[in-house]
């Protein structure tokens, strides 16, 4: 019988081997990928893909959703609105550049620097876009140089009359704003050159930024007000494995600023905040709470190194802000720096707006632990008068700096392990000179 079955088997094995491939399941709508150039999209650099690059997220939202992929090339834009469902990928080689007339992002209701206010919308846009997702190898460029240059411009010529500038008065745009968006993750893509802050977390939460590289440059034009991160009223964001080296703050934590600010819907905390694995090159500070917050808690930043002259932790201490910073902790830093840690004044555009109220700030339970680098100075405690510091340690650190002694003004700081310039850390050490406090560049 089985000399009878094997032809039988042969004949089957044959028959599967050699039918037609079932047909593919169609890509589910979430799947499926929009190509800029099958839209219009061209590389020509005097072309502006606005409308072609908003025609395929269009598309993409109205079949359900999916991914718009710029493919290798140099892509001129103006600002772009992402919609429920849609994704953004860079291929290898692609370049989202942004164009450098303020005309191409409209305004619109925004957030900046701690306000409810009409601004111009950056290069990318997601506002209520939950799950949104961007993804590299390729770069979204800003095209800052001309913005830069006008504000640089318009401060100096107004310095020359007497007056001040303020951030907003040389309008223009963000890299990439996302609002009031959950689960979001921006993985393994450049972001340079950005016109004003690069990433804007406003009201979002569950958020990843991962293997990022984020740039502006000091030289030979300075990128003003470039932030590298502005978390602003998110809960639960990670930043890891990024390179950050921006002419501004690299991780800065926001929420409102203003006497009555914590009263104002539009405010609120940022909490649960992780960045571990970065490495800081040239930055203001690398991680500063300010300088429009009204609460962070929770807060924590591990295994990161530095390479610059400026702070590991910043506070910027608003004289017209209620603030609580709390539960921050500092562990396992490494490399150059300016100080491990500075709490001083922050008077930029001061306003109390009338108020008879009397802020102050509060700092609590902050932890810095196993850091080896070699500093300007080791730290600068000298805030507000009426700041209220307490329960600062210093754990297990070994700092060189070119200045032995520090400004100190509290008392309740503690010293576990501590040395400077190789000799265990004195409490008479921490009372050095006061210094003038932090002024923005």
């Amino acid at each position: 019988m089985k000399f009878l079955l094997a032809p039988l088997a042969a004949g089957l094995a044959a028959f599967v081997l050699h039918a037609p491939a079932p047909p593919k399941a169609p890509a589910a709508p979430k799947d499926k990928e929009y190509v800029i150039t099958q839209y219009g999209a061209s590389t020509d650099s005097t072309k502006l893909n606005t409308r072609a690059i908003q025609k395929a997220i269009d598309k993409a939202a109205a079949a359900g959703g999916g991914t718009v992929v710029v493919p290798k090339g140099v892509f001129l834009s103006g600002a772009l609105f992402f919609k429920p469902g849609t994704n953004l990928r860079l291929q290898a080689g692609a370049k989202l550049k942004g164009s450098d007339n303020i005309a191409d992002y409209p305004l619109v209701p925004s957030r900046m620097e701690g306000q409810k206010l009409d601004y111009y919308a950056a290069l990318v846009n997601a506002k209520q876009v939950n799950g949104f997702t961007i993804n590299g190898p390729g770069t979204i460029d800003g095209n800052g140089l001309k913005f830069w240059k006008r504000f640089w411009f318009y401060r100096d010529s107004m310095s020359k009359i007497g007056k001040s500038a303020t951030n907003l008065e040389v309008h223009r745009p963000r890299l990439v704003f996302i609002w009031g968006s959950d689960n979001v993750t921006i993985k393994d893509v450049k972001l340079h050159n950005a016109g004003f802050w690069t990433t804007h977390l406003y009201q979002s939460n569950n958020v990843v930024i991962d293997g990022c590289d984020i740039r502006s440059p000091f030289r030979p034009v300075k990128a003003p007000s470039t932030d590298a991160i502005d978390i602003d009223v998110c809960r639960k964001v990670t930043v890891r494995n990024c390179y950050i080296s921006v002419n501004d703050d690299g991780i800065a934590i926001k929420g409102g600023k203003g006497p009555t600010a914590q009263h104002l819907p539009e405010n609120g905390p940022i909490e649960d905040v992780l960045v571990e694995n970065c490495t800081f090159g040239e930055v203001h500070a690398a991680l500063t709470c300010g300088s429009e917050c009204i609460h962070a808690n929770r807060i924590t930043m591990r295994n990161c190194r530095m390479d610059n002259e400026r702070p590991v932790l910043l506070f910027k201490m608003r004289p017209d802000t209620y603030q609580v910073y709390e539960n921050i902790t500092i562990d396992k830093i490494t490399g150059r720096c300016g100080t491990i840690v500075t709490l001083s004044p922050w008077t930029q555009f001061f306003n109390m707006a009338g108020s008879t109220e009397k802020p102050f700030g509060t700092i609590r339970n902050i932890s810095i632990s196993n850091v080896q680098v070699k500093c300007k100075q080791f730290a600068v405690l000298n805030g507000n008068p009426t700041d209220k510091v307490s329960n600062i340690t210093f754990k297990n650190i070994a700092a060189t700096a070119d200045q032995a002694a520090f400004p100190n003004k509290y008392s309740d700081i503690k010293f576990e392990n501590v040395t400077l310039n190789g000799a265990p850390l004195t409490a008479a050490q921490s009372a050095g000179p006061a210094v003038t406090p932090l002024k923005p560049d």
